[in-house]
């Protein structure tokens, strides 16, 4: 294998998604040698490539793999259906299981007078409806099992002609007799009353139970009100399957028969278009390709210009193409832009896909080259924060006190959008008695910025002050006495609801939850505030401990700091023997210091 070929398989590896879904291995020739599924496909597809294979079979395939795609999707179930579908598809040779044709199965309505309910395998395309597919042929039947208890529908394959019926051709048989059909055979039950039973039992088999679900109840609670308990746990179970059973795949729907699918995601540089193909109700193809932009094309003109170009390239036919947005006609192509059902849950599933492959291809890039993460994030965080320049070195503060005691304060200091911790800096509180944030900003701040001016160090682009309006007002306060107002950017972020305050702007600005730019900004803030509270606890920590070593006349600080080095703790110091104290500092001070803590 290449050094480069293992490059792009690594990429790949690192970027896999923790969701379940399918992975495909292509050979040199690009041609498809394993299909596999997985409940999470980062570690599925990572073990083949970190483990040792005793199976000779499997190192071969590892030996040939030339690339890798993959597809997520909702859940294990459609993992597997679309699993099956691919293997049928394009019996990759390293597959021994589903070659066969055994398929998964469905719930048939039988396209007839009087219909049919029943499962089958290898459906028929006569007009009937088809549920499914199942991956367990024991929900199916509960399913099944409960349509019967609610709707007796009959069995029997006869010719329910109205001719037939009026002639008598028929006699009601052994089913009418225990209660599981009412014999529409010989006119006791009307077309319309029967297709009205078909109606409900569409609407269990489409995932409407409301319904069903109330008649349930409402039998259930007048079985217990005639005190027939029995007949009411018998409801309640059915209502409790009911509730449990999972009727539909989003990954393979019959309802569907022959059409594409596309979607897209956009940024400045690239459009991210998935590319789905479904036949006969079956996933047999799912594409992701990247678009250069030219001319800062829309989602509009991309689309248009990808749907001919990949269809022509995989030589589809459809006559239908799901679409996320309205497009210009394509002459004999029904475009639609569902939004609900099947066709919306595939579109769904098309979009996530598009999401994935945008983020494998981005980390793809920064990992092959780290600025342009950098030279990304930067030109983000300029635009989202409304500056006139990128904060490649940003200063963050955050002061800390207890009830007023050991005020200090810390600035952290990110560049490129990564904490550079060897620009840290303590401060000491020594101006400000008492616990008071605003004074004890304007120190720090103006300790800090007077002295990079005298040093002519390099100023920031921004500065971020962990608090609302009156600690950023006190940082501008001190800014405008340095003479650095409008060179440098000032902003106040608030904890509440994660407000960004401006000089002089009494409305605040809220910034997307999930932007880079936000997290950036909360991780600037909580080191501050982490970076404060470990120099605040250890100031502490020292006062305490000296303050109670010093009261030991004899005793200096280089004793005490020996005695810390050996001991830890001024617990540990109490408690030591004369003789361990004197192997330490000697007798004399070990005899001081024992009467201390003991007398």
């Amino acid at each position: 294998m290449s050094k480069r070929l293992f490059v792009d398989i690594k990429n790949t590896l690192k970027n896999l998604p923790s969701n379940p879904g399918i992975y495909k291995y292509y050979d040199k020739s690009d041609k498809i040698i394993y299909v596999g599924k997985a409940k999470n496909l980062k570690k599925r597809v990572n073990s083949y490539f970190h483990k040792k294979h005793d199976n000779n079979k499997t190192k071969v395939l590892v030996s040939k793999i030339y690339r890798i795609e993959f597809v997520i999707v909702d859940n294990e179930m459609e993992a597997l259906l679309l699993e099956n579908n691919l293997i049928k598809e394009h019996q990759p040779r390293y597959n021994m299981m589903l070659k066969d044709d055994r398929s998964f199965p469905l719930i048939r309505i039988t396209n007839e007078r009087f219909p049919r309910v029943f499962a089958m395998r290898n459906p028929k395309y006569d007009g009937s409806k088809y549920f499914g597919p199942y991956t367990s042929a024991r929900s199916m039947h509960v399913v099944l099992d409960l349509i019967k208890s609610l709707y007796p529908l009959r069995n029997c394959n006869y010719n329910l002609s109205d001719e037939n019926i009026k002639a008598n051709k028929f006699r009601a048989c052994l089913e009418y007799q225990i209660g599981n059909c009412k014999a529409p055979c010989v006119g006791k039950e009307s077309e319309s009353e029967y297709l009205e039973s078909i109606k409900s039992v569409r609407n269990i088999l489409g995932g409407n139970f409301a319904s069903v679900k109330t008649h349930l109840k409402s039998e259930m609670l007048a079985a217990s009100e005639n005190l027939a308990f029995e007949q009411a746990n018998k409801f309640k179970e059915k209502i409790e399957l009911l509730e449990m059973f999972r009727t539909k795949s989003t990954v393979v729907s019959h309802t569907i028969s022959d059409v594409d699918v596309f979607s897209g995601v956009i940024n400045e540089k690239s459009a991210f278009i998935n590319y789905m193909k479904v036949v006969n109700g079956m996933v047999v193809r799912a594409k992701s390709v990247e678009y250069k932009l030219k001319m800062s094309e829309t989602m509009s003109e991309v689309l248009e210009y990808a749907i001919p170009e990949l269809r022509q390239r995989y030589e589809s036919t459809s006559k239908e193409v799901i679409v996320p947005i309205e497009l210009e006609s394509f002459q004999d192509l029904k475009l639609t832009v569902p939004k609900i059902g099947d066709k919306k849950k595939l579109l769904e599933l098309s979009v996530r896909n598009a999401l994935l492959y945008k983020k494998q291809k981005m980390d793809q890039y920064e990992k092959l080259n780290p600025s342009h993460r950098t030279d990304r994030l930067m030109q983000k965080m300029k635009e989202d924060l409304r500056l006139t320049e990128e904060p490649k070195h940003i200063e963050c503060f955050d002061n800390s006190n207890l009830q007023g005691t050991n005020p200090v304060s810390a600035c952290v200091v990110f560049k490129d959008g990564k904490p550079s911790k060897k620009d840290y800096r303590h401060f000491n509180i020594k101006t400000v008695i008492g616990p008071n944030d605003f004074d004890s900003m304007k120190e720090v701040v103006k300790r800090r910025y007077a002295r990079l001016l005298k040093e002519k160090q390099n100023l920031p682009q921004l500065i971020i002050i962990d608090g609302g309006k009156g600690q950023l007002s006190s940082t501008v306060e001190i800014i405008e006495e340095l003479g650095l107002y409008g060179k440098i950017a000032v902003i106040g972020i608030a904890k509440r609801l994660e407000e960004i305050y401006y000089p002089g702007d009494s409305l605040p600005l809220y910034i997307d939850k999930s932007s880079e730019t936000l997290k950036i900004i909360q991780q600037l803030r909580d080191e501050a505030h982490r970076f404060g509270i470990t120099h605040h606890r250890n100031k502490r920590s020292k006062e305490m401990t000296t303050s109670e070593l010093d009261g030991v006349i004899g005793i200096g600080p280089k004793t005490i700091d020996t005695l810390l080095q050996k001991f830890r703790s001024v617990k540990k110091i109490k408690t030591a023997s004369i003789q361990e104290l004197t192997d330490v500092i000697g007798a004399d001070k070990a005899l001081k210091l024992h009467k201390y803590f003991t007398e």
